[in-house]
């Protein structure tokens, strides 16, 4: 059994709080282990178009000083539904509103030391809504087939890990539509 014995808080900013657990380890012996506490969890979404297109978003992001493509996303508002969360992200990154929501999953996106959860969604039967960018938030909207998608994944095209499964989801689901046929 796992037991903690001592916290200690390192660091403290807006989005993450740092800490420094002592552990107990089920052989008794004693270890640190550092966690970063995200106070909000998050909602993204995999829209897909008329066309059958998956709808991106490729924007700057500092942590890899590099411009990625994702499936939109954000920050949940505080008890904010994921649902909602995601229809709005959806809207704000893309001028897209869904008429049809599905759940995918929960995930942990960073086990080893991170308490964020992510809420992933297909959204289908697509209309236009209006886009509302953050003051600091500057996207490209990009299309691609989910075979494009598969792709861009197997060439490191995609990096992203939420946007990877939801793809991967996407393709499973599409195999599992081909059998119940």
């Amino acid at each position: 059994m796992y037991e903690v014995l001592e916290s200690k808080t390192t660091y403290e900013g807006k989005i993450v709080t740092v800490t420094v657990d002592k552990l107990r380890m089920p052989d008794g012996n004693t270890a640190l282990r550092e966690t970063v506490i995200r106070g909000k969890n998050a909602a993204a979404v995999l829209p897909i178009d008329q066309d059958g297109k998956i709808i991106f978003v490729r924007q700057y992001r500092h942590a890899f000083r590099e411009m990625l493509l994702e499936i939109p996303a954000g920050v949940l508002e505080e008890g904010e539904d994921p649902q909602v969360g995601a229809l709005r992200e959806l809207e704000e990154e893309t001028g897209k509103k869904a008429r049809k929501l599905e759940p995918i999953c929960e995930m942990y996106p960073t086990v080893g030391y991170c308490t964020e959860k992510i809420f992933l969604y297909f959204a289908t039967d697509l209309s236009e809504g209006r886009q509302k960018l953050d003051a600091d938030e500057f996207v490209e909207i990009e299309k691609y087939s989910p075979e494009e998608a598969l792709a861009m994944i197997g060439r490191g095209d995609i990096k992203d890990g939420k946007t990877i499964a939801a793809v991967f989801a996407w393709q499973a689901r599409a195999k599992e539509e081909i059998y119940k046929a």
